[in-house]
């Protein structure tokens, strides 16, 4: 009993928040939902081949009769959906995205090319060979409601942060603080291999090689710097929390040109 209440702890976020590292991509699980208080709801579905990792996982956390009440998607890459397949055919839930996400869960539009001339290393080097065509989960792919709140989750709500792709978004809970950023921000240097292999923690703008407009992401780095969030954790990094998140932002937002947008690429204007 001790070790599993170890083992909770050490994925714990903040209330009712755990994370679960696919690879080279977090998911959160959003609990204590349901009746019995032992449903879930999934945010974002890993890397490709995770949703086995991800269904076990969340067996080991919450218990084998326990079950998602549905997938919030912050956007759909390849290394945020990748477990989607397998979790839909364990259970059917809707999965919700921003409508001009939407195109890109049903099959309809293809993501643009990777741009691998940001530089900054080999994450970014090799980026063209990362998949990039949709994936088609039919009706499962449900609009988010129009008036941000999100089903199932009371005190939460969705904010449009595009840039990093048309309809992404992040999540937020106003009581507390907590963010879920998607790839709005990260919180490492996800171009560098090296970066990414040892988790070094640093505030970046999001993943420059799939960044198609800068000018879009940084006013979504604003909007939610805007927040004050007290806790964050982004698509790809440690969570960052208090002082250090603050601070992290207001560098961001305040050297956007600096520390954000790239050199040089194909999408830098």
């Amino acid at each position: 009993m001790e070790q599993q209440k170890t083992y909770v702890e050490k994925h714990r976020i903040a209330e009712n928040v755990y994370v679960y590292r696919t690879a080279i991509a977090n998911i959160a699980f959003l609990t204590g939902l349901g009746p019995k208080g032992r449903d879930w709801i999934l945010v974002d579905a890993g890397v490709p081949l995770s949703g086995g990792f991800i269904i076990r996982f969340a067996e080991k956390m919450f218990g084998r009769e326990s079950r998602p009440l549905a997938v919030l998607m912050t956007h759909a890459h390849f290394d945020h959906i990748g477990g989607l397949r397998a979790i839909l055919s364990k259970w059917d839930v809707p999965v919700y995205a921003h409508r001009a996400e939407l195109p890109y869960l049903t099959g309809k539009e293809t993501y643009p090319p990777a741009d691998p001339a940001v530089g900054r290393g080999l994450m970014a080097l090799i980026s063209p060979l990362y998949p990039r065509r949709p994936i088609d989960i039919g009706e499962s792919a449900k609009e988010l409601p129009e008036d941000a709140s999100l089903p199932g989750l009371p005190g939460w709500r969705w904010i449009h942060t595009p840039g990093h792709t048309p309809g992404h978004v992040s999540f937020f809970r106003d009581d507390d603080g907590v963010l879920l950023a998607g790839d709005a921000f990260i919180t490492v240097k996800q171009e560098s291999l090296m970066a990414v292999m040892s988790q070094a923690k640093e505030i970046h703008g999001p993943p420059a090689y799939f960044t198609p407009d800068w000018d879009t992401a940084g006013q979504s780095i604003r909007k939610l710097a805007a927040l004050n969030p007290k806790a964050a954790l982004t698509g790809h990094g440690q969570p960052f929390y208090g002082k250090e998140l603050t601070e992290g932002l207001e560098k961001l937002t305040k050297g956007h040109e600096t520390f954000v947008v790239p050199k040089q690429g194909k999408y830098v204007h």
